[in-house]
């Protein structure tokens, strides 16, 4: 028996997990997988876009909340958003910076301009402003990054508060092992962390760029040792002037860093990590969970708690499913969904944000789940992350603040007993 089971290895699930465990909680923590931060940018988004891109993004939240009851930010609140991102900042010293109230833009790999307002101290280099001088540097070897591709597009994107960025691109030849034509991130990622590799690299780029104010590299410039910050450092001091990461498709070597540093603290704080097997089975008594059954090998476990926390994710991690007739489902408790309702989940724009993505479970303010009359399913249920409604994430850019938010909201209702 356990105080909290916790389900979901992502930003929400693994934040639930630390903080209740912390306050003296015994703590389980069941995963079919390892998370999603590992996909993410690896940094922490509140609000990048509302209908034009967002520079305040609490300012635009307090509107957001008034305008639309049904967005997860409307049940969390700003303050338990606010109190996330305060949580994260003070758990990971060193590893995130950036001011919460302001969002800064930095370039992806396509050249494209995304705001956020929390980032890795080895993205800082790449804040957009009008005026800058960047070189745009990558290997030969490595795939899905065109330095030629990236500055061309930053070049012709006008930066925030207005002006032009003046991008050069230049490629080096090294691959991250001797003789491998087609190398990831990850694989440069640990070559970087070896000191005479960082020597080699710094020395192919020092060949190649001109006089740029900055140095902007894919983001794989170490992630072990330390913070995982230690190649980074050790790139800009040896080409003698700032060095930035420019974020890369997943897997994400930055994101990476954060789940990494996650896990360590979950295990400091003596949670246990149960990874790898599906929840396949609950037992309630009325308005009660008592367990869930977990498949594994050759016996299926039951596991049992006097809370839960469900943090699963949503579509992309299969807690939630549409199947071929149109039934959609949350796969796990068998919950009540919303946003269900319209007849044009998808449609054929695929340039529009489909109403599919906006299904979810709904909440109260303590992230108890609630049914379509909204009364609460379990009284000892709380949901978090993107399993809940009413949000498209990805396009919103608000991922990581609904997940922080969410935590600290189920988190304090289990700790205030409620």
């Amino acid at each position: 028996m356990t105080d909290t089971i916790v389900i979901g290895a992502g930003l929400s699930g693994l934040v639930s997990a630390i903080r209740l465990a912390q306050a003296g909680q015994s703590v389980t923590l069941l995963s079919k997988g390892l998370g999603g931060l590992q996909l993410s940018q690896g940094t922490v988004d509140v609000l990048g876009y509302a209908s034009e891109r967002v520079d305040r993004p609490f300012k635009t939240l307090a509107a957001l909340i008034k305008t639309d009851p049904h967005h997860p930010y409307a049940a969390i609140g700003a303050d338990q958003v606010k109190a996330g991102l305060s949580w994260l900042t003070q758990a990971l010293p060193g590893l995130l910076t950036g001011d919460p109230e302001r969002n800064l833009c930095f370039p992806t790999a396509v050249g494209a301009l995304r705001p956020t307002c929390l980032y890795q101290p080895s993205m800082a280099g790449g804040a957009a402003s009008g005026g800058r001088t960047w070189a745009i540097v990558g290997p030969r070897q490595l795939k899905d990054f065109y330095p030629e591709l990236c500055a061309a597009n930053i070049g012709r994107t006008p930066a925030p508060g207005g002006g032009a960025i003046t991008a050069r691109p230049y490629r080096i030849d090294l691959p991250a092992r001797p003789g491998e034509a087609d190398c990831s991130a990850l694989t440069y990622a640990r070559s970087l962390d070896q000191a005479d590799f960082r020597a080699q690299f710094a020395q192919a780029v020092a060949a190649v760029v001109g006089d740029e104010e900055a140095i902007g590299l894919p983001a794989m410039l170490g992630l072990n040792g330390g913070d995982g910050l230690e190649a980074w450092r050790d790139l800009e001091r040896r080409l003698g002037r700032p060095v930035f990461e420019i974020a890369l498709a997943p897997p994400s070597v930055p994101g990476m860093r954060l789940n990494q540093a996650l896990i360590a603290l979950a295990k400091a704080a003596g949670v246990r990590l149960v990874l790898g097997s599906n929840v396949i089975g609950v037992i309630s008594q009325g308005w009660q969970l008592q367990g869930v059954v977990l498949r594994q090998a050759g016996h299926d476990q039951r596991y049992d708690a006097d809370h839960f926390i469900h943090a699963p994710g949503g579509f992309e991690s299969g807690a939630l499913h549409l199947d071929s007739y149109g039934q959609l489902s949350e796969t796990v408790f068998g919950l009540p969904l919303r946003g269900g309702e319209a007849d044009d989940l998808i449609t054929g724009d695929y340039w529009q944000d489909q109403l599919l993505f906006k299904v979810g479970v709904g909440v109260d303010s303590a992230m108890r789940v609630l049914d379509e009359a909204g009364q609460v399913v379990y009284h000892n249920l709380h949901a978090a992350g993107g399993v809940l409604a009413g949000a498209t994430r990805w396009s919103e850019k608000s991922g990581e603040g609904i997940a922080l938010g969410s935590a600290m909201a189920a988190t304090d209702a289990i700790l205030k007993g409620q």
